[in-house]
């Protein structure tokens, strides 16, 4: 199956709303749409979504509603209630109470691509015979599509639904797709404020671009109807200061509010004096209502005697009070700041589906990182001294574009930061995010990663804006090479999850640019004792091991408290830290130590307490986590930001501290894992082979 494939793509190939790695976690079990439909009509009762609880919580995290809303089914709003309504068309968009102009914006798009509507509205449910009162919509998120499942339960207000509606009373597909939306991000509150790029992105898997209207660019409306012939979704909007939301200007254009273009267009235009092609765009206002544009080529303006009946026949205009209207792209431009831009990606690509001016893969890359605070949360530049610490990816440019004159690659980085809309009812806000780029002029000769010095000399051929947007995206010209990209937030110590995705017009190779994983075993380490404590050590060891004179985990624990007795400062072994520490020697599984292998124990442990010494904080018994990459480089393990990110979560507090026992533990499970890991790998390739009952044996047992 080709990826993006809307066609064949099965259930299988969709991750369940709270599925493992889906980005979303439920309190209840993964909710599957066909069991429960299933065995809804089995009961003969309609589907309540406990997930989605019809009640404020729903509706809201942080107000209450204004206006006593009541659930209802659409058979309780009707008397015929229909998924769809002769189709979909871009008037079926009407917003409602809720400030979500920038969703409403990409569904009217969305309506202009029948295969992908279908994918994100299954077809497969409906008011018929299979009817149970549950419905389920798919959506991109993070680098794959989920399944989410709702009730049809929707807020009402005297008989008429309150937010999202269409213009027939009895569709009801937009309105069931808003709260799967809502359901998605935690509730309708959720949705208020966002960017139409964001919801393009989730709908199509695409990858969203702004063009700033009034910065200079030329060819700006080649660019768009480049994009609108490629299929590609476009929306548009007004971003200047205005004394209220949403606020209407005497042209009759709305300013901060998300417009859909749904074409592009040149028209053939004759007067008596000139003859030519002129430039128009249509656009749509989300509200479905009279508020439209007012100006040259609006609504039975006198620019359209202009073009020839034969025509506007074959373009089947229409001037009705819909909220749909054309502008002249001098007006457009004029008038609009920015545009946005959601291109199909290979996860939007539809096989076989005819687009406007022809077919057009991208090949597509995708990463998933994090920023940890202490570890991986750099921040951008700015911070020199912490900037290195940031996740890096190295990218191969081989091929320059096909035709391009300037022998160069289209590369397009679009960073985007995770669940931050859904985290809003924990107070948690939108980063600001971006990433620098870096040309390698001698890849076979740099640090991996890079580090502080080199970032010092070089400096980057490009950086992205840092923006508190979901995604960030840029195009780029580059030359065949190799660069590194460098994905941070603003200001170093903020936390987060992100997804970067690489997109070229030619074959690329994306790759984490990190240490590789490596243990370097000190084989001359020896146990600090002298002579007569080791007769002491010994002589206690074997008079409380067993008949074998071997030593279970409690007994290691009893003799490990006796050898520090007399020490200044005494360190507690955990039972836990005794377990792993007798998995880490027990070769044969017996759970027991001889003598001969507590020695070589008692001699890493003194290794690591001694790096441990070095950074621990003012003899508190913790070190920062910052230094533990440094701590565990010291003691031999070679690591990777991404084994760090984990650590550092496992084995950190909440102050970003790692006590000894801690330290310890990671040390002794590292080593176990990696010791692992070699014995079964296949001829120094890094890859290892384990079955189901090896891998449990291990992981349990370290």
């Amino acid at each position: 199956m080709e990826k993006g494939d809307f066609q064949t793509l099965t259930n299988n190939d969709i991750c369940k709303l709270g599925e493992q790695d889906s980005g979303i976690r439920t309190r209840v079990e993964i909710q599957n749409f066909y069991e429960l439909r299933e065995d809804c009509k089995k009961r003969h009762c309609l589907f309540e979504d406990p997930e989605f609880p019809a009640n404020s919580s729903s509706l809201f995290f942080s107000k209450r509603a204004t206006k006593p809303y009541v659930w209802k089914r659409p058979q309780e709003i009707v008397e015929n209630p229909q998924l769809f309504v002769s189709g979909a068309t871009r008037f079926d968009i009407k917003q409602g109470l809720l400030g979500d102009c920038w969703l409403l914006a990409a569904l009217a798009n969305l309506t202009l691509h029948e295969d992908i509507l279908n994918f994100v509205v299954p077809r497969d449910q409906g008011f018929n015979d299979s009817y149970a009162g549950i419905f389920h919509f798919r959506f991109w998120q993070y680098g794959r599509w989920v399944d989410v499942v709702i009730d049809d339960r929707l807020p009402t207000y005297k008989e008429k639904l309150v937010f999202l509606h269409s213009a027939e009373r009895n569709e009801f597909w937009s309105a069931l797709l808003e709260k799967a939306y809502a359901k998605l991000h935690g509730s309708y509150e959720a949705l208020e404020g966002g960017t139409t790029s964001e919801a393009m992105v989730d709908l199509t898997g695409g990858v969203s671009e702004m063009f700033d209207l009034h910065a200079g660019q030329r060819d700006v409306y080649k660019i768009l109807l480049k994009a609108y012939e490629r299929s590609s979704l476009l929306s548009c909007n007004i971003l200047l200061d205005a004394k209220e939301l949403e606020e209407q200007t005497e042209d009759g254009l709305v300013i901060r509010h998300a417009y859909s273009i749904t074409k592009v267009k040149y028209f053939h235009v004759k007067t008596p004096r000139r003859e030519g092609m002129m430039p128009l765009i249509r656009l749509r206002n989300p509200w479905g209502n009279d508020v439209e544009w007012k100006g040259s080529w609006s609504d039975k303006s006198k620019e359209w005697k202009l073009v020839t009946d034969e025509e506007k026949k074959n373009e089947d205009l229409t001037f009705d009070n819909d909220g749909e209207f054309w502008m002249s792209f001098k007006d457009f431009s004029e008038r609009f700041t920015n545009i946005e831009i959601c291109s199909l990606s290979p996860d939007a690509m539809v096989e076989g589906m005819a687009l406007r001016g022809g077919q057009h893969m991208w090949k597509m890359s995708m990463f998933e990182g994090d920023w940890v605070k202490n570890v991986t949360a750099g921040g951008c530049s700015n911070n020199l001294d912490t900037f290195s610490c940031n996740p890096q990816y190295l990218v191969a440019l081989v091929d320059p574009d096909e035709g391009d004159t300037d022998n160069k690659c289209t590369l397009i980085v679009a960073l985007m930061q995770k669940n931050r809309r859904k985290q809003r009812k924990m107070g948690k806000q939108t980063l600001t995010i971006g990433f620098e780029i870096y040309h390698l002029e001698d890849p076979d000769n740099i640090p991996k990663p890079l580090n502080r010095g080199f970032f010092r000399k070089h400096h980057p051929v490009n950086i992205s804006p840092y923006i508190d947007l979901r995604e960030v995206s840029c195009r780029f010209r580059l030359k065949p090479g190799i660069y590194c990209i460098v994905p941070s937030t603003f200001y170093a110590g903020e936390e987060g999850e992100f997804l970067i995705r690489v997109f070229t017009e030619t074959n690329h190779k994306l790759m984490e640019h990190d240490i590789e994983v490596n243990l370097i075993e000190n084989n001359h380490m020896v146990p600090h004792f002298r002579a007569h404590e080791l007769q002491d050590v010994k002589q206690f060891f074997y008079q409380i091991a067993g008949e074998d004179m071997e030593v279970s985990w409690e007994k290691l624990k009893e003799i490990l408290d006796f050898v520090t007795k007399n020490y200044p400062k005494r360190e507690e072994f955990s039972k836990e830290v005794c377990r792993s520490m007798i998995a880490m020697m027990d070769v044969d599984r017996s759970g027991k130590l001889s003598f001969e292998e507590f020695k070589v124990l008692w001699a890493a442990i003194e290794h690591w307490k001694g790096v441990f010494r070095i950074y621990e904080k003012n003899r508190s018994g913790f070190m920062n986590a910052g230094d533990l990459k440094q701590a565990l480089s010291s003691a031999g393990y070679h690591l990777n930001y991404r084994i760090l990110n984990v650590l550092v979560h496992r084995y950190g507090n909440l102050k970003g501290e790692i006590a000894f026992s801690d330290f310890i533990m990671c040390a002794i499970r590292l080593k176990a894992m990696i010791v692992a890991f070699r014995k079964q790998e296949r001829e120094n390739s890094d890859i290892a082979t384990f079955s189901i009952d090896q891998w449990i044996e291990q992981t349990l047992y370290s």
